[in-house]
């Protein structure tokens, strides 16, 4: 396991860099986390060291993303979590020596405050949905087109999701299909009990927008909007955001 907690010359994050036209950080809002001179720090689990540089080196070109530590098994991974501060874990789900669930679900216990993000060569629709059970905020194909890793991240830490288009219509189209499948019964009073302001917000949540994002939609503080979320949370029994969702959409609430 190997740490990276300074960049190196030529990784981008210099002052040319920062100062370049068209750069994120000069138009990155001095409001939401991830800033220069405090970027989000990731770890990084991964059995392939390749896939391991190549992601690094693609956080670590931009300064708003830190790698502070990485691993290659379980084990490490376990260790790592245990040892080193950080913001969100970038996992994969299948490691050497076991399951990147194992790590999704350490995590909860031992950094509750920490975002997960899944990083795999498949999008198996199963595996998704566990892993967002788990905890997870977002879930990336390493072969996909549709985004970045240092873009994931900063979603997640600022309270979005991160999911490829092509799998979030996938699971879109599984929820439906699911929900046309139940059988018609009473639902919780709790979830009739969701204002239509509520449901606003979750409808945002579910389409990945930040906190801040849907804040400045909706014409309302940062504090409104997640205390909505979290009486969207005790309404539904859920604890998080992908789990909110999740419920909604079985049951039709928007």
């Amino acid at each position: 396991m190997a740490g990276l907690s300074s960049r190196s010359q030529d990784s981008g994050a210099g002052e040319g860099y920062l100062g370049g036209q068209g750069s994120p950080s000069s138009i990155w809002p001095d409001f939401l986390v991830g800033q220069t001179d405090r970027p989000v720090r990731v770890l990084l689990v991964d059995d392939d060291a390749h896939i391991r540089l190549v992601i690094a080196q693609e956080l670590m070109a931009d300064p708003r993303t830190l790698v502070v530590a990485q691993a290659s098994s379980v084990r490490e991974g376990r260790k790592a979590i245990k040892q080193h501060e950080f913001d969100v874990l970038l996992v994969d789900l299948h490691l050497g020596d076991g399951e990147g669930f194992e790590l999704l679900d350490y995590l909860k216990t031992v950094r509750p405050s920490a975002e997960a993000v899944v990083i795999s060569v498949m999008e198996n629709d199963d595996e998704v949905l566990r892993a967002f059970e788990l905890g997870a905020t977002g879930y990336l194909s390493k072969n996909s087109w549709f985004g970045n890793y240092p873009q994931a991240v900063l979603q997640v830490v600022n309270g979005g999701a991160s999911i490829t288009p092509n799998l979030a219509r996938r699971l879109l189209q599984r929820f439906d299909k699911t929900h046309a499948d139940l059988p018609k019964r009473q639902e919780p009073a709790e979830a009739d009990r969701l204002s239509d302001r509520e449901k606003e917000v979750l409808r945002m949540v579910a389409g990945g927008y930040t906190t801040a994002e849907i804040a400045s939609r909706m014409e309302i503080s940062n504090i409104t909007v997640n205390t909505h979320i979290r009486n969207i949370y005790r309404k539904l029994q859920v604890r998080t955001r992908a789990q909110a969702v999740r419920f909604a959409s079985l049951r039709g609430l928007f």
